[in-house]
């Protein structure tokens, strides 16, 4: 329950009341359409291992109608990525190499979205691993629980949006 209540504050924080219409929490995500871009979303926290840690990080699958973007996978980190960072996604015996800057990491291309959704489906967690800019290495962990669920809520969404 306290973990349900962190997810609904993050979502609360994350984007506008007005700006968005829930579509459903489905187990540790939730789905959400935006009409006023037009976009449709599926969004998750990442687990929290202290107080502050992952803070602020979250994994997303996006679709914006107009621009013909559909399931496009974003990940915002829980820190600042270095310069020359690479960025590592596992979900279960998969690996994805991903690309990123800053705070973000996305799939190279529509066809390693398409498998790193495949994958989520399969999977119970995933994990993005990096290296921060003091050189440290970082790991971002997601429950997928309901992902697949949430990520079929927004594609309805935005198809009946």
């Amino acid at each position: 329950m306290r973990r349900l209540l962190f997810f609904l504050v993050f979502l609360l924080i994350a984007a506008p009341a007005s700006a968005r219409d829930s579509l459903g929490v489905f187990g540790q995500w939730g789905a959400f359409r935006d009409p006023e871009v037009p976009r449709c979303y599926a969004i998750a926290a990442a687990e929290q291992r202290g107080p502050d840690e992952n803070a602020g990080a979250f994994a997303s699958v996006g679709t914006w109608p107009q621009r013909q973007v559909r399931a496009q996978v974003h990940f915002r980190l829980s820190r600042r990525l270095a310069e020359d960072g690479q960025v590592v996604l596992r979900l279960g015996g998969e690996e994805f190499a991903l690309t990123g800057d800053s705070s973000d990491a996305w799939a190279r291309d529509g066809q390693m979205d398409a498998a790193i959704i495949a994958a989520m489906r399969a999977a119970s967690d995933m994990a993005i691993s990096a290296t921060d800019r003091t050189g440290r290495r970082f790991t971002d962990r997601y429950s997928l629980d309901g992902a697949a669920t949430a990520v079929d809520a927004a594609r309805v969404g935005c198809a009946q949006g």
